[in-house]
């Protein structure tokens, strides 16, 4: 070092300058997500791309590894090869795995993803038998797992979102399979197995490694609150340190009628992304 010049700190945390570091900090954001393909609408609550690579660009480096333990048609692993990560996907609908494999060969990107078809709570045998025992450890996990059993849930008479997928013929919920998070019909044995999965995964990431859980509070068909995000938060703390939630907002959903005109039902167009660390 020369005297007199002030060496400028290692970033370990990202490939951003100063300035770019700043930017990624505001604590909310706006993503609308990118048109779907028809093959792509077989999901009913695909995450964008965009928000994988917001989060990327900011707790990775190229060539990182990422892990998604709820992949659905593989948005994350899209992401992560368009930004030269590194990513693992898991999903437990095999329909989901054979849509989000065929479109994950098709764009452009470098690095390692792998896309298995199982159920997370067996992710230690998954990844054994996808990489022989030579596992890599992960240095960011992002993912957006059910919202409950939302989809089930009928939205009333409303044009909704919902009911526009019935008309179109198009799947309305994730699938029938015995553990899939959106078929608990009970609200807390839902977050205890949604909060017990998350936590199993704690062994795979590296120490220090941060955790992004994109999920939405809901109002109940009987009017009650359910805020799924607090709850997971609050459970999820007993294994990683809490640091932060980010709000991503949507300003090109259409607004629908609620409630009018005895009652206050808000159009909710924005998520939390529960920001975690593995340092607990």
């Amino acid at each position: 070092m020369v005297k007199g010049v002030r060496q400028r700190p290692k970033n370990t945390m990202n490939d951003l300058d100063s300035k770019e570091w700043v930017k990624s900090t505001k604590s909310w954001f706006i993503i609308n997500p990118r048109p779907r393909s028809d093959v792509q609408l077989e999901h009913p609550a695909k995450f964008p791309e965009e928000l994988v690579k917001h989060f990327l660009r900011f707790f990775t480096k190229e060539g990182s590894w990422v892990l998604d333990p709820f992949a659905g048609i593989g948005s994350t692993l899209i992401a992560c090869k368009e930004s030269s990560r590194n990513s693992v996907g898991i999903e437990l609908n095999p329909e989901f795995v054979d849509i989000g494999r065929r479109f994950l060969s098709t764009y452009p990107g470098k690095g390692e993803h792998h896309f298995l078809d199982g159920n997370s709570m067996r992710i230690r045998e998954l990844l054994e038998n996808e990489f022989k025992h030579e596992v890599p450890t992960f240095d960011f996990l992002i993912t957006s797992p059910p919202y409950w059993d939302m989809l089930r849930k009928s939205r009333g008479g409303n044009d909704s979102i919902q009911k526009d997928r019935k008309e179109r013929g198009l799947r309305q919920f994730y699938s029938n399979l015995e553990y899939d998070l959106g078929n608990i019909d009970n609200y807390y044995r839902y977050i205890e197995t949604l909060s017990s999965i998350i936590c199993s995964l704690k062994p795979f990431l590296r120490d220090g490694a941060y955790l992004s859980i994109i999920v939405q509070n809901m109002r109940d068909t009987n009017g009650e609150m359910r805020p799924i995000a607090w709850d997971v938060a609050k459970q999820l703390s007993n294994q990683y340190q809490l640091q932060q939630e980010m709000i991503w907002c949507q300003d090109n959903k259409k607004l629908g009628c609620w409630g009018y005109p005895t009652t206050y039902v808000s159009n909710v167009h924005h998520h939390y992304c529960l920001i975690f660390r593995n340092s607990v």
